[in-house]
């Protein structure tokens, strides 16, 4: 399995790109602000045909080149339903206007070809197997990719896990309660060897963060919130 990527220009938001191998075709994760170059070129050195968009959710951060990356390629994008509104207004995500946040200098595009995600869906793409866990809480819409690694299995957690810590839930469509459940219904059940690839910063393990992060210690902790 290949997996490699760029960190976008804002944010500091992870684009990720999947394949079976070199030469194949491939899945790009998140293509955030910024990333078009440096995917470009990644692509170029591995020898890949991107043949799908997974978005973890709807956030700007995550999805803003979503549009020039399929439609370059007559792509697919794949987003759970409760996050399409962002796709097609990404100030419904925020706390202010786009205006606000980028003076206007960042147009957006909406892609044109999108499917929706499904609670335990399993996607077959490019050679890969993902299945979908809707994990709201961030968002609405926010899911996890899990999908078979060569030692481990991994999951692409988006803004739902991160090392450390979690995705911040007073956006709008975010909830403190709903992100709980979904830490332990979603993630607390997960394999320790599990390979976590978050919407930003470093790479962790289930198995790490069940020890270490402050709020699934909480969930493990408290009575009758556990497993």
């Amino acid at each position: 399995m290949l997996v490699t990527g760029v960190e976008a220009q804002a944010f500091g938001t992870n684009c990720y790109v999947v394949a079976v191998g070199p030469g194949e075709q491939c899945l790009i994760v998140d293509p955030g602000i910024g990333v078009l170059d440096r995917l470009d070129e990644v692509l170029a050195q591995h020898r890949l045909q991107p043949a799908a968009v997974l978005l973890t959710h709807g956030h700007l951060d995550h999805t803003f080149s979503v549009a020039p990356v399929c439609g370059a390629r007559g792509i697919t994008a794949y987003v759970h339903p409760a996050d399409l509104e962002m796709l097609a207004d990404p100030s419904k995500g925020l706390s202010m206007d786009l205006n606000q946040l980028f003076g206007g200098r960042l147009p957006y595009t909406e892609p044109d070809d999108v499917a929706e995600l499904t609670d335990g869906g399993v996607l077959n793409i490019a050679g890969i197997e993902v299945t979908v866990d809707h994990a709201p809480g961030h968002t609405g819409g926010s899911v996890l990719f899990r999908l078979p690694g060569d030692d481990a299995p991994l999951c692409l957690s988006g803004d739902v896990l991160f090392a450390g810590s979690i995705g911040r839930t007073d956006l709008p469509g975010g909830s403190t309660d709903t992100m709980m459940t979904s830490l332990r219904d979603k993630i607390l059940p997960l394999a320790d060897e599990t390979v976590v690839l978050p919407g930003h910063g470093p790479a962790t393990t289930i198995g790490r963060e069940r020890a270490t992060n402050p709020y699934l210690r909480e969930l493990t902790a408290a009575p009758g919130r556990g497993l």
